[in-house]
């Protein structure tokens, strides 16, 4: 039987691509491993974040759009991004760096009943940093470039929270469909993991009644959940659709393959094998440092390239 073996990425939307590599590369101290562009829409940017070699389960990822509004916060959406640091020993420092850098934080609190720092970015992307309890993403490397030191390095993506209408339905999806483990559950909050005992890859649903999100700039498009190789997503696309939901989508994307369905309460969920990754056309040193497009793209590159909006450091 196939397990999830966790987050895969997670993407969002941004309106300033600038801006938001300076926050993440900067300030967060992630390397920003690839610049390419929505694949489905190739007029927008696509920037992917992580670690020194964009490693499956730390990548977060941005589609720039600089017609975006606000978000209007609401229910079934995905609400705050869970990312891990070593221990909570690691917060005074996180804590001091906010405040040199006036970033929006909490003091340390809990998150999925684990010690947090809850913070948002400079568009009101929701975050968290969790004490990892020495746990990382499985194939995590320190990026020495980083301008936070490797002990303080974000080493994976934790508990992602899903706000939904109806918690006892997406419960299902998770637990019946692709075997999470329940770690607790009350009334209004529940969270679960791929691997009994793993951070890396959590869940944690809450519910909420009210008006569904109006998505914009720091708003969630979708998680994507990790698989080793394409046989596994044949697996999972028949057991979707054998539980009766839609897969909406199979792409080859060059850097992955994948395919997207919405869960029960609509939150759009993506299921990505962990090959090829981002070397497949560029070595280490230079990541993120060029536009890379798929083959069926480049062809049409010059065309491209005209169409996007600048992007600092970045040349066709």
């Amino acid at each position: 039987m196939y397990k999830i073996l966790g987050h895969h990425h997670i993407s969002m939307m941004t309106k300033n691509g600038d801006e938001n590599t300076y926050f993440y590369e900067e300030i967060l101290g992630l390397r920003r491993v690839k610049v390419s562009v929505n694949q489905n829409n190739p007029q927008m940017y696509h920037l992917f974040y992580g670690d020194k070699t964009g490693s499956p389960g730390i990548d977060l990822t941005f589609f720039e759009n600089q017609r975006l509004g606000h978000t209007q916060r609401g229910t079934n959406a995905i609400s705050r991004i869970g990312l891990l640091v070593k221990s909570e020993e690691n917060f005074a420092y996180w804590i001091e760096r906010f405040k040199e850098y006036s970033v929006e934080h909490s003091e340390v609190t809990t998150y999925g009943k684990r010690p947090a720092i809850l913070f948002e970015d400079q568009e009101g992307l929701r975050l968290a940093l969790i004490a990892g309890e020495g746990q990382q993403a499985d194939f995590w490397e320190s990026w020495e470039n980083s301008e936070v030191p490797v002990e303080h390095q974000i080493r994976g993506m934790g508990a992602v929270e899903f706000t939904v209408e109806n918690l006892p339905t997406s419960r299902d999806v998770l637990v019946d469909i692709f075997g999470y483990y329940e770690v607790y559950r009350t009334k209004e909050e529940a969270l679960y993991q791929s691997f009994e005992g793993s951070l890396v890859g959590e869940i944690l649903l809450k519910e909420e009644k009210g008006p569904k999100e109006k998505p914009g700039k720091g708003s969630v498009h979708h998680l994507a959940i990790r698989v080793s190789n394409g046989a596994e997503l044949d697996y999972w696309q028949k057991k979707i659709t054998d539980f009766g939901f839609k897969v909406v989508g199979r792409y080859d994307r060059y850097y992955f393959e994948s395919m997207y369905f919405r869960e029960a309460n609509g939150i759009m969920i993506e299921i990505a094998t962990d090959k090829p990754g981002f070397t497949i056309d560029s070595d280490v040193e230079s990541l993120g440092k060029q536009l890379d497009l798929p083959p069926f793209l480049n062809e049409k590159r010059d065309e491209i390239f005209a169409k996007l909006n600048p992007l600092k450091g970045i040349k066709e």
